[in-house]
């Protein structure tokens, strides 16, 4: 993947009444530039559908904790669900989903999984797919890998009435697809920017944000129009085109709203979607970066980082750093990761960081890395597939 590396984020935690989704039952170097071959990301919310997806939760709602993680297995065709507090047999079902999954979102009981062939909707209770919602603009062949054509970055409205998906078509610009949850259609599309990563959407639900890879670029589409605008994003320049290592991948989006893209661990472009302004601030990891989001309270960033590739010259890590501040802490990694998203474990209610090893170039790997982001041990989990995108599932403790 050429030179990507905007922030990506994406594991918001959403406020819910109920949750009626019971997993806790279960316990039971590289050639990037150019084109070859062939990732907050996912926002989360907490399954119930006893209650209505416009319902706010009241004051004595007990408070909802990641608990379940959902996993795309790229490299095939199914979304794993995931106990990352056992070591020994994290994976505790495996859906299938549709060939070469990328992106996951949750809302309301119901997994989204954008694959190849089209939205995977999934019931999380049953553990299976009810549907297979195809894309407006489908796909000729089935491919896999970082370039292949088909579903990317995923996002549920709010209300859980409508997703917004990226889909890569073989040549030309991607397409941005809103669908009708309801009636399962695709109701609109607008041309967007080449190969997006991943797909934010505002927390008012007005607005999606694509991190157009190799056009780096942002466009802000308006969720009900679709009328959409483009933002060049490049801190260093949009120099070598396709060949370029200097590039967005994946974003996170902070307490106001802005757009959080890390760039070779050197750069954290800060755009205001409301303003269409872009500001750069210093970063010390100095390593290409994938995934981004934030940390569970909002305060801080997770970054990845892949190693040497451009302008970056340092070894793959993960970046802790304090939004308010500034001040980073580098993790090295042992192995090379694609997304990032923060966990809880309910057992302790420590803090975790969880990257998963589906990383899109050569030196991916079967399993997920947690780090403890308070005394940064790590270890591994072995998931099949060459997990790509990571979502929590959030559920009630006492």
């Amino acid at each position: 993947m050429p030179s990507p590396v905007p922030l990506a984020g994406r594991c918001a935690g959403v406020l819910w009444a109920l949750l009626l989704l019971s997993l806790a039952a279960c316990t039971s170097p590289p050639s990037e530039p150019g084109r070859t071959a062939g990732a907050s990301s996912a926002a989360v919310s907490p399954p119930g559908s006893a209650t209505p997806a416009s319902a706010a939760p009241t004051e004595a709602a007990p408070a909802l904790k990641a608990s379940f993680v959902l996993a795309t297995a790229a490299s095939g065709d199914s979304l794993a669900v995931v106990n990352p507090a056992d070591r020994t047999n994290p994976v505790v079902a495996s859906v299938v989903v549709g060939q070469a999954p990328w992106d996951v979102a949750v809302h309301g009981g119901r997994a989204f999984v954008s694959t190849a062939e089209g939205v995977a909707v999934v019931d999380l209770r049953e553990r299976r797919r009810t549907s297979l919602i195809a894309y407006a603009h489908p796909v000729q062949d089935i491919e896999y890998g970082e370039y292949r054509p088909g579903g990317t970055g995923i996002a549920v409205s709010p209300d859980g009435s409508t997703a917004f998906v990226a889909v890569v078509r073989a040549t030309g610009p991607a397409v941005l697809e809103k669908i009708d949850l309801a009636t399962g259609k695709v109701v609109g599309s607008v041309e967007v920017g080449l190969r997006p990563f991943d797909i934010l959407m505002s927390e008012d639900g007005t607005e999606v944000y694509t991190i157009d890879h190799d056009s780096f670029s942002v466009h802000i589409v308006e969720s009900e129009t679709l009328a959409a605008r483009r933002v060049e994003v490049a801190p260093f320049g949009t120099t070598g085109g396709l060949a370029s290592w200097e590039k967005p991948h994946y974003a996170a989006l902070d307490a106001d709203g802005r757009i959080l893209l890390p760039y070779q661990g050197l750069a954290l472009a800060v755009l205001d979607p409301r303003s269409s302004t872009v500001t750069i601030e210093e970063m010390g990891a100095n390593s290409h970066q994938h995934g981004a989001a934030l940390t569970a309270d909002g305060g801080g960033l997770l970054s990845v980082g892949t190693g040497a590739f451009g302008n970056a010259t340092g070894e793959p890590n993960l970046t802790i750093r304090e939004l308010d501040s500034g001040e980073e802490r580098v993790v090295p990694l042992n192995r090379l990761h694609e997304t990032v998203i923060p966990w809880t474990d309910p057992s302790s209610g420590r803090e975790k960081a969880l990257l998963s090893g589906g990383h899109t170039r050569d030196g991916f790997w079967e399993g997920i890395t947690v780090v403890d982001l308070e005394t940064l041990e790590q270890h591994e989990l072995a998931v099949p597939g060459r997990p790509q995108a990571l979502a929590a599932v959030l559920q009630q403790t006492p």
